[in-house]
């Protein structure tokens, strides 16, 4: 069994492919799904809008600390095409649901086949190319995943500008799910061997690091013993937590300006866009330069931007700060995953990185929830400044509690 990208070539791309059908999934919803709120069931309040990203948000990062688990158990692939099986009704009730109930309800379950889809294809990249480029990996794994989301988004936007916000930008989705279901099950290979082959040439001086961790120990060490996993994970939570204030408020914010749908759909994909393809870049150059700088810079850029987005009144601003966020983001993102796989051990590997998507995907519902309790008590923009201080913040924790990285393994340094 060898490791590294080269000799996985094929598989590796397949699998970049099956997270752009991921990402996609996703993407159906994310600049028509607000608009249906109000304009369709009404849901006046935002919080009661944000309902939606709070479950959504809730499900997936739940499944995601069990991914890992159960990837570990019974096998990557198993879990992957789970996950798209679970994905089958999402398209339908998003189309015929009568009441908020029921897109709620399609939320969980979508929460949950991202959980385990995506998580499975980060951990199935990880196993394929070994450590020496993990951050390349990542970038790939990440940028396609967000570029499918951008280009649904966009996609769906005019579909809806030209023919109504149900059915037609939903019915792409159900095509994304059954390819992505039947890739998984035809074409994809199971990758846990590679993990066995990394584990048994790894080397680490901590104590206890290797294969006779408990999954408590893992969650703890990931959440708040080791310097650089516990502070990759706050990241991780704060970045959500934007992303889920700029899903859910953003396309509101923009339509009480007086922007088209289609205008909206630009922004919406435009920030993802720049995102996905943005990681090309950073993740390998988090091999090259370390973690650490990429990921307390990125949640500063996004700082700025989200500030931008709450002082903005026109298209070409919110362009602007939407390029801008996407920027902040892509440096961020590959790189906080590239990081729990440089510290933690490949025999928990994969638990980790299930921990870490807990709290990272955790915060797409306190953004929901967040966001909405202040969006209806002081306005939109005054909940963008707010998400843009925590942000801030969350880029200075990085800067002083982080230990830097690189693409070679750690030893665990707990406080």
């Amino acid at each position: 069994m060898v490791l590294g990208l080269r000799a996985n070539l094929a598989q590796f791309i397949l699998l970049v492919a099956v997270n752009a059908l991921v990402g996609g999934t996703l993407g159906q919803e994310r600049s028509v799904l607000p608009l249906l709120a109000q304009q369709v069931f009404h849901e006046g309040l935002y919080t009661g809008a944000l309902t939606y990203i709070l479950a959504f948000g809730l499900a997936k990062a739940g499944t995601n600390y069990f991914a890992g688990t159960l990837s570990d158990r019974y096998g990557r692939k198993p879990v992957l095409v789970a996950g798209w099986l679970i994905a089958l009704p999402v398209p339908f009730m998003l189309v015929g649901g009568p009441t908020w109930g029921w897109i709620v309800a399609a939320n969980i379950i979508l929460g949950i086949n991202q959980g385990l889809t995506w998580s499975t294809t980060v951990i199935m990249k990880m196993d394929l190319v070994g450590p020496a480029r993990r951050g390349l990996a990542m970038g790939l794994n990440e940028a396609a995943g967000y570029l499918g989301l951008a280009a649904t988004a966009l996609a769906t936007g005019y579909i809806a500008a030209s023919n109504g916000l149900r059915p037609g930008p939903f019915l792409l989705g159900a095509a994304y799910i059954a390819l992505g279901l039947g890739l998984s099950v035809l074409a994809v290979r199971e990758t846990r061997q590679h993990a066995a082959v990394e584990a048994a040439n790894h080397v680490d001086s901590h104590a206890g690091a290797g294969a006779s961790l408990s999954t408590l120990e893992v969650f703890t060490l990931t959440s708040f013993r080791d310097r650089s996993l516990s502070a990759v994970s706050q990241a991780g939570m704060v970045n959500n937590l934007n992303d889920g204030l700029a899903w859910g408020l953003f396309p509101i914010l923009f339509a009480t300006a007086g922007l088209s749908v289609g205008r909206i759909g630009i922004l919406a994909a435009v920030y993802p866009a720049v995102w996905g393809a943005g990681q090309l870049v950073t993740g390998a150059l988090s091999d090259r330069i370390g973690r650490k700088l990429l990921i307390a810079g990125g949640m500063l850029v996004q700082a700025a931007a989200l500030a931008m987005t709450a002082l903005g009144h026109s298209f070409n601003l919110w362009l602007a700060a939407a390029i801008l966020l996407g920027t902040g983001t892509a440096m961020v993102y590959p790189t906080l995953l590239a990081a729990v796989g440089d510290v933690a051990h490949p025999a928990w590997r994969a638990r980790s990185v299930g921990v870490y998507r807990l709290w990272r995907d955790g915060g797409f519902a306190v953004g929901a929830l967040l966001s909405g309790l202040l969006a209806d008590a002081y306005g939109i923009p005054a909940a963008v400044a707010v998400v843009a201080a925590l942000t801030a913040a969350s880029g200075i924790v990085v800067a002083i509690r982080m230990r830097g990285t690189d693409h070679r393994p750690t030893n665990l340094h707990t406080t």
